[in-house]
């Protein structure tokens, strides 16, 4: 796609965990790739990931005095609205004084003052919802904003129908554009290409449950001949690598975590992952069969909302967080040796692959600016 000489000024808000932050960069390198000459500029939360990770991704952050509610009495709750009230007159400020010619979110705490500063200077705005239950920030802003990009079907119960583009979730270029072959993925990992191979991701952080059922599987996977490439996360590396140690088996490469995610799919099978939107998204562009354990600890349960909407479709295989001990290392093992059910999932997964969603996103961003700037 061709770059353009337009200088456009470009806000955007998207934080507090890595669905957020990772698709709002992503759609800031897309805007930068096609308007060179272009500002943009990001807005976070203080003390949250995102005011590290933009700047390490070459954009200029401001952070505002907002978090989340929790869900027991604390001072961080009575102090909420005074922080909201807060929040929104320096977002106001920020908002006058760059003179953005579009605001993007893409949910989060910081998205909220940001956002509302911008429809309230009617300001064109546009909200990216990871998610196939809608986050409170972009449920508030639905009815407000000029546009919805949304990653699922069915949206119309949290957003207005006349609003909504089904655009896909951002997915990282490497993923996309991976072309290597398997045997040569596998021996990255250093296992043997002649072995069935499953991958286990838990997130950046890791998951205690995948772990322990790893762990308590060790056994099981050495004598069925089936490998394992296990990320542990940071968190549990130190745990896992003594337990994987003690247990001799030698059919398992453990990292704390994996950066070349595109390998690491090439050299899969089958693949055991939570239900975060953006891992979801990058499952259904590789193809791969899935088994899904969402994560409990997350709001309104919007991992098993995620996973349900593939398994509805034939597209993944579910096993909640509270049975994964009993069933998930069996369920693994007949599934990664069942090649008819593998073909089944691969194929259905596939159809929901949106290789191409960050350039749709900011073609509708483009959509958005070009009536004002004309």
């Amino acid at each position: 796609m061709m770059q353009h000489t337009e200088s456009y000024r470009l806000i955007i808000s998207g934080g507090g965990t890595g669905g957020h932050i990772f698709p709002a960069i992503a759609i800031a390198h897309e805007f930068r790739r096609r308007y060179p000459e272009s500002e943009i500029l990001f807005v976070g939360a203080l003390g949250k990931m995102e005011m590290t990770r933009v700047p390490e991704a070459g954009y200029k952050i401001i952070g505002l005095w907002i978090s989340g509610l929790q869900r027991s009495l604390t001072i961080s709750n009575l102090l909420f609205p005074v922080k909201l009230l807060v929040s929104y007159f320096k977002a106001a400020q920020v908002v006058s004084r760059f003179r953005p010619h579009i605001v993007v979110g893409t949910g989060g705490f910081a998205s909220g003052p940001i956002m509302l500063a911008a429809v309230n200077k009617a300001i064109p705005t546009l909200i990216q919802e990871q998610n196939s239950f809608a986050g409170l920030t972009n449920r508030k802003l639905a009815s407000r904003v000029s546009k919805v990009c949304v990653a699922y079907e069915g949206m119309e119960k949290y957003f207005p129908a006349s609003r909504i583009a089904v655009t896909g979730n951002p997915v990282r270029s490497n993923i996309t554009e991976f072309s290597g072959d398997r045997i040569q993925a596998i021996k990255s990992f250093g296992l043997d290409p002649s072995k069935k191979t499953v991958l286990v991701v838990g997130g950046s952080l890791g998951a205690r449950t995948l772990n322990e059922c790893m762990v308590e599987a060790l056994s099981k996977f050495e004598s069925a001949g089936v490998q394992v490439i296990w990320q542990s996360g940071k968190r549990y590396y130190e745990e896992m690598s003594l337990k994987l140690k003690e247990s001799g088996v030698g059919v398992v490469a453990l990292v704390e975590f994996i950066s070349s995610m595109d390998e690491a799919y090439a050299a899969a099978d089958l693949v055991v992952s939570r239900a975060g939107a953006i891992a979801i998204s990058e499952l259904c562009v590789v193809g791969k069969p899935v088994i899904l354990v969402p994560s409990p600890n997350v709001a309104d349960d919007h991992q098993t909302k995620n996973a349900l909407a593939l398994v509805n479709r034939s597209a993944a295989v579910f096993i909640s967080d509270r049975e994964a001990s009993k069933k998930l290392a069996d369920v693994m093992l007949s599934l990664v040796n069942d090649e008819n059910k593998k073909n089944e999932i691969s194929s259905n997964i596939r159809l929901l692959g949106r290789p191409h969603a960050t350039e749709d996103i900011v073609s509708e961003i483009e959509k958005l600016i070009k009536p004002v700037a004309a």
